[in-house]
């Protein structure tokens, strides 16, 4: 008797325990798949544009033969791509300023580039009205366009940049200080996008010119002397932030053991302090100061500057490097020092630290599209400015803002002295030829006002020679377009 009553609970207590375990399991099967769908939900809206644009993902296609492609607009509302044809399936894409853009806003056949890639997910969606769609599907009105891309470019600063880089291989780009925007994007040799098909063999195939790449994010070039700007922050955080004391004496060349450096086209800049040094971009003195600094801890201030890493932007851009390492030998040292050797830089990684030095030592992403809107005018998005870091302290951007006014108003940048503004910058003349040292880049990096700075200009051009001969006319013509001084 008791035998079976001590079963009958076993086999309760069993079964009981039978229904909780599966009630327990079933609990945590739904708050697995529960969290699973959260988190795809979550990943779904913030991925959204990267899914959109994968390439498994055929919805864009079907899209894409719904709606006419959306239009790309300048800041000062000029149209810089627009799509016609009496459906989407045949429709055309147009580029009213040709080669002028064509880096800055691309093309979207041949996989896609620049703002043409960067808006894809807008430039396909629509959100206009539900009359227009109506009517549209009606057959009442031509097929629906999708929504607009407002750009940050600036049509004025955009045409004298690229006139003024004329013939040459090169780079400028002008960006907005405390906000990131970029108003120009000039890269040379260029292409007209709106003949990318017919061409694409041949631009992809001709490895000479590379007229397919952006210079502005994607070149890499010794900095040249503009470097030096970089070099002189590492001496500011080594010496509590002062130059006051330095002295060299240049007679044209300095050699330390094996390695000797020379001034540009062997010039001799007698006595000088730092100012002095930096205003003059003397290579002597600089190899000098490169010398007697800390290894470890000017490649710690590099790391700051983002060497060696993704810059904060949505564009694909280069990784700039160096040869500064904690156990770098004295030949490097010293030629890093003046930015050659193993040096290599983009021409925005530049600018993003020049903006840094003009904006308190903030430094805020790069970027090109302001707004999106739809074909009927109403808001869909806005892009607002974003901080990226701090790269300096506002002491730090303040002493080297002092250094690089000297360099406009008494040192190799005077070509940019005006009494209309002040400007503060820095040139470069980058030796990239090991058996020419006449074959230079020509590099100018600067802002203004040099009190209240509002916009950055960076400039290389390929193989012009001398920074303060060919950049800097070039740079005082966008700031003068900038500033109306006619």
């Amino acid at each position: 008797m008791n035998t079976t009553k001590e079963q009958e609970t076993k086999a309760y207590s069993h079964k009981r325990n039978s229904t909780y375990a599966l009630y327990f399991t079933g609990a945590a099967i739904s708050l697995v798949f529960a969290v699973l769908c959260v988190y795809m939900v979550t990943f779904s809206r913030n991925n959204k544009i990267e899914m959109f644009d994968n390439s498994y993902n055929s919805y864009s296609y079907r899209l894409a033969k719904e709606y006419l492609r959306g239009s790309i607009i300048s800041a000062d509302g000029e149209v810089l791509a627009y799509s016609t044809g009496d459906d989407a399936a045949s429709q055309t894409r147009v580029y009213p300023y040709q080669n002028m853009f064509a880096h800055a806003v691309g093309y979207s056949t041949h996989g896609r580039m620049g703002v043409e890639s960067l808006a894809n997910y807008y430039l396909l969606n629509c959100h206009t009205g539900i009359g227009d769609i109506a009517r549209s599907e009606a057959g009442d009105e031509g097929p629906l366009t999708a929504d607009s891309c407002i750009t940050t470019l600036d049509t004025g600063l955009q045409q004298v940049a690229y006139d003024s880089l004329g013939v040459y291989k090169g780079a400028v780009v002008i960006t907005e200080v405390r906000t990131g925007h970029i108003l120009a994007m000039v890269s040379k040799p260029d292409f007209d996008p709106n003949n990318i098909e017919a061409m694409w063999d041949e631009l992809i195939s001709d490895r000479n010119n590379s007229n397919l790449l952006n210079r502005v994010t994607q070149g890499l070039y010794p900095p040249g002397s503009t470097f030096k700007i970089i070099t002189t922050l590492e001496y500011l955080r080594e010496n509590n932030n002062s130059y006051a004391g330095y002295h060299f004496n240049c007679n044209g060349k300095f050699t330390y053991e094996d390695t000797t450096i020379k001034c540009y086209h062997g010039s001799v800049h007698g006595s000088l302090d730092f100012a002095g040094s930096f205003a003059k971009s003397c290579n002597s003195s600089f190899a000098n100061v490169g010398l007697g600094l800390d290894p470890a801890s000017f490649k710690k201030t590099l790391e700051d500057l983002r060497f060696g890493q993704r810059l904060p932007c949505d564009l694909p851009t280069s990784v700039s490097s160096t040869a500064i390492e904690e156990d770098v030998d004295s030949h490097n040292l010293m030629q890093a020092s003046i930015g050659q050797g193993q040096d290599a830089m983009s021409p925005l990684h530049l600018n993003m630290i020049t903006c840094a030095i003009a904006n308190g030592g903030v430094l805020m992403k790069p970027i090109l599209i302001d707004r999106i809107e739809s074909a009927s005018g109403s808001s869909v998005a806005k892009f607002n400015p974003e901080k990226a870091g701090v790269l300096m302290t506002g002491d730090e951007s303040r002493l080297l803002t002092e250094l690089m006014i000297g360099v406009v108003q008494s040192g190799t940048g005077t070509r940019l002295k005006n009494d209309v503004y002040t400007a503060a910058g820095k040139t470069g003349s980058a030796e990239f030829n090991n058996y020419s040292k006449d074959d230079s880049h020509a590099w100018f990096t600067g802002f203004a006002p040099a009190e209240d700075p509002e916009i950055a200009v960076t400039i290389i051009i390929e193989g012009a020679g001398s920074g303060g001969e060919y950049a800097v006319p070039i740079a005082k013509r966008m700031f003068d377009k900038y500033f109306g001084v006619y």
